[in-house]
C-alpha cells in the first residue's frame, strides 16, 4: 500500500494581508543559543542540507491565500500535505476571515532547534519560506528551545499524533532471536554486542558480528530516544529516570555503542543503504542487524520508501525483498509525540498566526485523526481504526509497545547527550579533498569552491574528541608526498589531541596549493589502502571524500576501484570495515561514480550540488562519526 501522493506545490508569496516589516528575531537570544548548542551539540555538529533541511530557492505557487509554512521532519511532509488539503474543507478553515494554505517544508527537528535557539532570521534567502509553524518529532525539542531561548518562541505545543521508537530488524534475523514469540530487550542486544561470537552465539556464525545503526542524538529524535531508552534499561526503570541513573548507565551504554556501525545524520540514509543492499541480494546482513527508528519509518521502508521522501504523483514504490520487523523492546519504548505549534517569531504575521492556530485545532479533530494511519502514524483518538497498514504484513504489532517510557526532564536529556559525546564509538577518519583546478570556481556567496570546502572542514573539527583520529589529504596532479604521487598529506591519521589549531592552519594552506587535474580514483584507492592497513575493530574507520568533478587522470578504472574496495564486504571481512562517505560537490560532480564508491563499502554519499551549502552538508557527513 503506497502513501497518498503529495500534490506538487511550487511556492508563493504570502497573500491575504499586508506583511509586517521583517525584524531580526531574537537577537538578544543569540548568546543563549550558543550556550545551548554547546550543551546539546558539538561545535559544527548539526543537520542540514539535502536531508537535514529544505532550504531551497523555490517559491510557493500563489493561490491567493495566506501561506502558512510549517517546518517538519521528512516523514511527516506527505501527511501534512494531505492534512493541509483537508483543512481547506474544514469548519476551522471556514471560520477564518480569509483563506489560508498550509505549506510543509522538510527541516529536521535538531536543525530547527539549532536555528530557533541561535536567534536571527530563518536561514532561507526567500522570506516567503520562513515557517509560521513548527512540528518537530518530539516535545523534547520544543522544551529545549523554551529552556534555552524563550517559551514564547515555541508558543503552546500540542501533540496531534504519535509513533513509538522501535528496533527494525530484518525478518530472518529477528526469527533467529525468537521473534515474534520471545520478548526481546535492549539487554539482549547489548549481550550480542558484548559476545565476541556475535551472531555465532545464537547459532548463526556466518552472519558475523551484531551491528546496530543509530542516528546522532544532537539532530535526530530517534537517536535521542535510543540513548534515553538505554539508560532506562540499565536502570531497570520504566519511569522517573534521573541524571544519576544516566551516569550509572555509562558502562552499559558504552558497550551498546560499540555495536554501532556509524551514526547517521538521518534514519533515511541508513535505510536507503539497507534497502539497496537487500534489493541486490545481500539481505542487508553484511551492513546492519538492527536499526533504531520510529515505527512510521519502518512502515515507509516496508512499502518501498526507505528515506520517507515526498511521494510524487505517479511514482511507484517497490517493497524490499526482505522486510524489517519491529522489535518493541521488552523494557519499554519512548514515543515521538509530534507536537505542532505556532511560532512566536517576529516574522510571523497576525494573519498567519490566526490561520496556524486554526490548523492546529483542526489536527485534533476526528476528520484529521482519520487521515493519520494512512501515513503510518498512530492517532491520539483511540476510536480511530488503525487500518491495514498496522499489521504483521508490514512488520508491526498494533498492540505494542506494552510499556511506554515517559519523556524525562530537560536536565536528564542534557545529561544523556553529554554522556553520549564522551562514550560514543571512537572514530578514525581520513578526509580526502579534491583541489583540482575547478575548485577555483565561485559558489555565489563570495567564496570559491575551495574556500567552501576548507571552511566546511574547519567548522567540523570541534565535533571530534581529542582521542579521535583525524587525517587530511588533498589530491590533484603534479604533486607528491609520502602518500604517493598526486597526493598531499596535510595531516597523518593520528589522535587529534590538542592539534586543532595547527590542522586549521594546514587546511588554510590549501588555498595556495597548485590545482590541476583530478586523479579521483587513484586518490580513493591510496586512501583506502592507508585506512585498511590501520583499521581496528571497535571504532568507526572511515574516509570522507570531497570531489567537485569527474576523474580525468587515474591509472585505475572505476570498475577496478569498486572491485578493490568492495572486496572486504563481499568476503565477510567486517571486523574493521572502512566505509567511504563521498560528498558530490557542485553540479559537475560525478554523482554516479561517487554513489558506487559509497555503496561498495557500505558508506553513504551526500549531495552538495548547491555548493554554497557545503558547510551544512559537511556537518551532516561528520554527524556519522
Amino acid at each position: 500500500m503506497s502513501a497518498r501522493p503529495r500534490r506538487v506545490s511550487a511556492a508563493s508569496p504570502i497573500a491575504g494581508s499586508p506583511r509586517r516589516p521583517v525584524r531580526r528575531a531574537g537577537r538578544g537570544l543569540a548568546a543563549v543559543g550558543v550556550l545551548l548548542v554547546s550543551a546539546i551539540a558539538l561545535s559544527g555538529c548539526f543537520g542540514g542540507g539535502p536531508d537535514g533541511g529544505d532550504f531551497g530557492d523555490g517559491d510557493f505557487a500563489d493561490d491567493g491565500c495566506t501561506n502558512v509554512v510549517i517546518a517538519t521532519s521528512s516523514e511527516k511532509v506527505n501527511m501534512l500535505d494531505a492534512l493541509a488539503d483537508a483543512f481547506k474543507e474544514s469548519p476551522e478553515h471556514e471560520g477564518l476571515d480569509e483563506c489560508a494554505t498550509v505549506r510543509p517544508i522538510n527541516v529536521s527537528s535538531g536543525e530547527a532547534t539549532r536555528i530557533l535557539t541561535a536567534g536571527g532570521d530563518w536561514p532561507d534567502e526567500n522570506p516567503r519560506r520562513w515557517p509560521s509553524m513548527w512540528s518537530p518529532a518530539s516535545t523534547v525539542w520544543t522544551e529545549r528551545v523554551a529552556a534555552a531561548a524563550s517559551p514564547s518562541l515555541v508558543g503552546e505545543p500540542a501533540s496531534f499524533t504519535r509513533t513509538p521508537v522501535v528496533f527494525g530488524v530484518p525478518e530472518t534475523m529477528a526469527k533467529a532471536l525468537g521473534w515474534p514469540d520471545a520478548e526481546i530487550g535492549i539487554t539482549d542486544f547489548e549481550a550480542l554486542c558484548q559476545d565476541p561470537e556475535g551472531w555465532g552465539s545464537v547459532g548463526k556464525d556466518l552472519w558475523g558480528s551484531f551491528k546496530i545503526s543509530k542516528t546522532n542524538p544532537n539532530t535526530s529524535t530517534t537517536g535521542l530516544s535510543a540513548i534515553l531508552m538505554q539508560s532506562y534499561e540499565a536502570a531497570g526503570k520504566t519511569e522517573g529516570l534521573t541524571a544519576a541513573d544516566v551516569a550509572a548507565a555509562e558502562e552499559f551504554s558504552r558497550v551498546f555503542e560499540e555495536c554501532v556501525i556509524h551514526y547517521g545524520d538521518t534514519t533515511g540514509k541508513v535505510l536507503t543503504t539497507l534497502y539497496d543492499e537487500t534489493q541486490n541480494g545481500a539481505g542487508g546482513s553484511g551492513y546492519v542487524s538492527a536499526v533504531a527508528l520510529e515505527e512510521t519509518s519502518l512502515l515507509n521502508y516496508n512499502q518501498g520508501n526507505p528515506d520517507s521522501h515526498t511521494v510524487q504523483p505517479g511514482e511507484t514504490l517497490t517493497p524490499p525483498k526482505e522486510k524489517l520487523v519491529a522489535v518493541y523492546p521488552s523494557g519499554g519504548s519512548m514515543w515521538s509525540d509530534n507536537p505542532v505549534t505556532v511560532l512566536g517569531a517576529d516574522w510571523v504575521t497576525d494573519v498567519q498566526a490566526e490561520a496556524g492556530a486554526a490548523f492546529a485545532a483542526f489536527l485534533q479533530t476526528e476528520a484529521a485523526q482519520q487521515i493519520l494511519p494512512e501515513y503510518g502514524f498512530r492517532p491520539l483518538d483511540e476510536s480511530v481504526a488503525l487500518g491495514e497498514l498496522f499489521t504483521a504484513a508490514y512488520g508491526v504489532d498494533p498492540a505494542k509497545p506494552a510499556v511506554t517510557l515517559p519523556k524525562p526532564e530537560v536536565d536528564v536529556v542534557s545529561a544523556a547527550i553529554d554522556q553520549w559525546t564522551q562514550i560514543r564509538k571512537p572514530s578514525s577518519v581520513l578526509e580526502v579533498i579534491d583541489i583540482s583546478g575547478s575548485m577555483d570556481e565561485p559558489i555565489g556567496d563570495g567564496r570559491s569552491k575551495l574556500d567552501g570546502a576548507i571552511e566546511g572542514a574547519q567548522a567540523t573539527l570541534g565535533h571530534f574528541r581529542s582521542s579521535d583520529e583525524v587525517g587530511v589529504w588533498a589530491f590533484t596532479t603534479g604533486v607528491s608526498s609520502t602518500a604517493g604521487e598526486n597526493l598531499v598529506v596535510l595531516r597523518d591519521v593520528t589522535p587529534l589531541a590538542s592539534d586543532r589549531e595547527s590542522l586549521d592552519t594546514a587546511l588554510d594552506d590549501l588555498r595556495f596549493a597548485q590545482r590541476e587535474g583530478t586523479p579521483l580514483y587513484d586518490a580513493v584507492a591510496a586512501a583506502y589502502d592507508e585506512m585498511t592497513a590501520r583499521a581496528e575493530p571497535g571504532r568507526i574507520n572511515a574516509i570522507v571524500l570531497l570531489s567537485d568533478g569527474q576523474d580525468t587522470d587515474s591509472a585505475i578504472s572505476l570498475d577496478s576501484l569498486v572491485a578493490k574496495i568492495g572486496r572486504a564486504s563481499r568476503e565477510g571481512g567486517d571486523d574493521a570495515p572502512v566505509r567511504i562517505f563521498p560528498i558530490a560537490y557542485g553540479e559537475g560532480a560525478d554523482t554516479g561514480a561517487l554513489a558506487r564508491i559509497a555503496e561498495a563499502t557500505g558508506g553513504q554519499w551526500f549531495d552538495a550540488s548547491d555548493a554554497a551549502k557545503i558547510d551544512l552538508v559537511f556537518a551532516s557527513v561528520i554527524n556519522n562519526f
